[in-house]
């Protein structure tokens, strides 16, 4: 497995809308093996930050240690995780933001927009409700948008997480016209022990005789 490089992460961004900002929002999250896959998906897709709320991640982090690590390319050695108050105090909330930033909640809310059809603003910090739970109506009304993944029921927290950020970046690559392979991304990204390519296929002979 790869590590998380800066160099990496600064050709990622190079994928992103310009002057781009993504910040994740974890709300009380409970278990450290899905704080830890978010992480993961934070180094994936060059995501500036991580902030949570409550108690229950770090009480379970301290007593569980690295017993149930999920981000295996640390990368919160280059992103910060960062505990946060309360995201219903919106001044103190933007405190970690920069000025133009969205609030953006992404949760089953009667009335959210469909993920597919939202459109993502440059700069965004993405509000996630606990894996127990959901977002308080307090800190929904005051977001700028609220949208939610069409699956039949609910995925786990970090999956959720994944396929915003997903998400997020194909509408990137479509709105900036970005559909080549990009070899170099792909070098850097992949496993150590990942050496395959696609093979270019020639145009096959055709056996049919015409007359």
């Amino acid at each position: 497995m790869t590590k998380l490089l800066l160099s990496t992460i600064a050709l990622g961004k190079q994928l992103q809308v310009e002057n781009s900002h993504v910040t994740i929002g974890l709300t009380n999250p409970k278990s450290p093996s899905n704080v830890g896959a978010v992480m993961r998906a934070a180094g994936c897709y060059c995501v500036e930050q991580v902030l949570y709320t409550g108690q229950r991640y770090a009480n379970a982090a301290k007593f569980n240690g690295s017993k149930h690590n999920t981000d295996t390319k640390n990368a919160r050695d280059k992103i910060p995780l960062t505990a946060a108050d309360d995201f219903e105090k919106i001044e103190s909330l933007r405190a970690f933001l920069p000025n133009d930033t969205k609030i953006i909640c992404v949760d089953l809310v009667e009335g959210a927009i469909p993920l597919p059809y939202f459109q993502h603003p440059q700069q965004a910090i993405y509000i996630f409700g606990p894996e127990d739970g959901t977002i308080s109506q307090t800190v929904i009304n005051n977001a700028d948008d609220v949208v939610y993944v069409p699956t039949v029921g609910c995925m786990n927290l970090a999956a959720s997480v994944n396929v915003l950020l997903y998400d997020r970046l194909a509408k990137s690559l479509i709105s900036n016209n970005h559909m080549q392979s990009d070899n170099v991304l792909i070098r850097k990204s992949r496993d150590t022990n990942n050496k395959v390519k696609v093979k270019v296929k020639g145009r096959a002979k055709s056996n049919d005789k015409h007359g």
